[in-house]
């Protein structure tokens, strides 16, 4: 019993630190998996859902991730979102792991100001990240603004859909197929990629030679082009001679550069032809006026109004052209914008070949109670007759001048101009209109947007030319052309189009005479053309003669400069199309052309059937 006791006792003695050895183990596996745990729950980044606001931003460096419909992870692809716009430099953009901004790219655009990232709870990441990289490019396109100028305007402006997007990435992939396959076809281990090289070439170049634009492609272009990246794809991959590479691309190279040779020259000649030639639709309609005016009645009422013709109290205003629609829009212009259109008389200069269709074409037409003669210079009884050179109608001369500082700059630093002056047949002002003292003269390449009857009243001061200064050419800039003597080196050129002539004054002065001399002068020391004597002929033969027109009497330009200031054209009395982009033709500048069409009635028929529509 006691020793029972006793062997009780003992047992319950051992048992005693046992039970304190397990809680001293438990204790310390506790902490043991608590320590495993704190450093697994922060590389984890659970601890960001004990936090209510705020969140973990991605690791330096690290790729976006979205989600696709199906639940599952996949890599953020840069190509399919706005990254495209930003090139490859905005594509590498990284968020910051401490500020959450976005860090500059190293090169390129400069970087916008710094993006601080503060979405709401539960806010997925995904769309954090295209948010600010869409932020990034907004503020990249102000940047661009500011440092480029008015490029970037520009570019929004004229901004156009390709056509022929697919079309170039054809071209592409064809010209990176002809570089390596010379290489491939040398290696006998690769017949088959070979074979596959060349006839995806042969079927590339069959499409490219029927189709331009993407519309014309076939229906299976986009299974032929992945067909060929995939053979570029293991050309790249086989280990070739990169000198035979290199070799064929520049090959390849000078033969697309000589292309662009021959298509530049080509464009250019075919750009003077376009210029210099009639269009189809404008000679068809020479054509059917002349010959219905011969198939219709002789028209008498040209000789029961020869007096009102010579009038001297009425407004005269002389058209020189050989252009029906030209000299149709300035009548009607005109005329339009006239309170006393009785009082207008329009003499329309012409030449034998388009007289009878201007004839023809006036007579039908009205231009409310204004008067139209049409003259013929080659029936004109002159003094001059002889001289053929004078006889021959020529409208106002266009230049292009191109001129440097008196220090001899190089080429690229001299600045060019362009200038209309008198023809050779404006000097016959005086013998033609022999009873009148005051005649207008109108370019057939104007616009007349408001009155012009304030012309007949201002007091020219003894001058004989009434015209706007071209201050931007003076004839001391035109030394070497002009001559050293005799030349008011101050002077500023004058410019055709809208000027005020005062008769009485060409005659006293011999402007015609002087003219002719400077023109025989310049001839004598060898000049081949008398259309290149045509400018120092005539800024000489009017120095000094000049009567300076208010600028916004006429604006120039609108025949060459695509960007003139739209508000300045609505302000002008006068709108000149000087240049070589007329608005009768397809090459005139579209966003200046409404303003000559609307002066046309293209409802008339002859214009119909001969289907012009400027």
């Amino acid at each position: 019993m006691k020793g029972g006791v006793g062997g009780g006792g003992g047992s319950s003695y051992t048992f005693h630190p046992k039970r304190r050895w397990r809680g001293f183990v438990v204790a310390v596996l506790g902490l043991v998996i608590l320590s495993m745990l704190v450093p697994l729950i922060f590389l984890l980044g659970l601890h960001n859902g004990f936090h209510s606001a705020g969140y973990v931003a991605e690791p330096r460096n690290a790729v976006p991730r979205s989600f696709d419909h199906y639940g599952n992870t996949r890599t953020w692809n840069q190509s399919e979102d706005v990254t495209e716009s930003l090139g490859k430099e905005a594509g590498n953009r990284t968020i910051d792991e401490d500020a959450t901004q976005v860090s500059p790219p190293k090169r390129g655009l400069s970087a916008p100001p710094p993006v601080m990232l503060k979405p709401p709870s539960g806010t997925n990441h995904t769309k954090i990240v295209v948010e600010v990289i869409k932020s990034v490019v907004d503020e990249s396109e102000k940047s661009c603004e500011l440092k480029f100028g008015s490029y970037c305007l520009w570019r929004q402006e004229h901004r156009e859909d390709m056509k022929d997007m697919m079309v170039k990435k054809l071209k592409d992939r064809l010209f990176v197929a002809r570089a390596y396959y010379p290489s491939v076809a040398k290696l006998p281990a690769h017949d088959k990629l070979s074979r596959e090289l060349k006839q995806n070439i042969q079927e590339l170049e069959r499409v490219l030679s029927e189709a331009s634009t993407d519309a014309e492609l076939p229906p299976q272009i986009g299974k032929k082009l992945t067909r060929m990246e995939v053979a570029i794809t293991r050309a790249k991959s086989i280990t070739v001679d990169c000198n035979n590479v290199d070799k064929k691309l520049r090959q390849i190279l000078d033969m697309t550069e000589d292309e662009a040779d021959f298509h530049m020259k080509q464009s250019a000649f075919l750009y003077q032809l376009a210029i210099h030639t009639t269009p189809k639709s404008h000679h068809c309609l020479s054509m059917r006026l002349t010959v219905e005016y011969f198939k219709s009645p002789p028209l008498d009422m040209e000789v029961q109004q020869d007096e009102k013709y010579m009038n001297p109290a009425s407004q005269h205003y002389v058209i020189f052209s050989k252009n029906v629609l030209a000299s149709t829009v300035v009548i009607n212009s005109t005329v339009m914008h006239t309170e006393e259109s009785g009082n207008q008389v329009f003499h329309v200069v012409t030449d034998g070949q388009n007289y009878f269709a201007m004839k023809l074409w006036f007579s039908r037409n009205t231009f409310r109670q204004a008067m139209v003669q049409v003259l013929n210079i080659e029936d004109l009884n002159l003094d001059h007759h002889d001289e053929a050179t004078l006889l021959d109608l020529s409208l106002p001369q266009e230049f292009r001048i191109s001129y440097g500082s008196a220090n001899n700059l190089p080429t690229s630093s001299m600045r060019t101009e362009y200038l209309s002056i008198f023809s050779h047949s404006h000097y016959l002002l005086p013998e033609i209109f022999q009873n009148l003292k005051k005649v207008v003269i109108l370019d057939d390449d104007i616009v007349v947007q408001q009155d012009l009857s304030a012309l007949w009243s201002i007091n020219m001061e003894g001058k004989v030319n009434g015209a706007v200064e071209f201050c931007r050419v003076r004839l001391g800039e035109l030394k070497s052309y002009l001559g050293e003597k005799g030349v008011d080196e101050h002077s500023c050129a004058w410019m055709s189009g809208l000027n005020i002539i005062d008769l009485v004054r060409w005659r006293e002065q011999d402007v015609t005479g002087l003219y002719r001399r400077l023109v025989q002068e310049k001839l004598s020391m060898g000049e081949e053309s008398l259309g290149h004597v045509a400018l120092r002929a005539s800024l000489l033969s009017f120095q000094d003669l000049v009567y300076a027109l208010d600028d916004t009497w006429v604006f120039s330009g609108l025949g060459h400069n695509y960007h003139l200031d739209t508000q300045a054209i609505k302000r002008a009395a006068v709108l000149h199309y000087n240049g070589n982009m007329k608005p009768w033709l397809e090459l005139g500048i579209p966003k200046y052309r409404n303003y000559w069409r609307k002066f046309l009635n293209l409802d008339e028929q002859y214009l119909t059937e001969c289907n012009v529509n400027p």
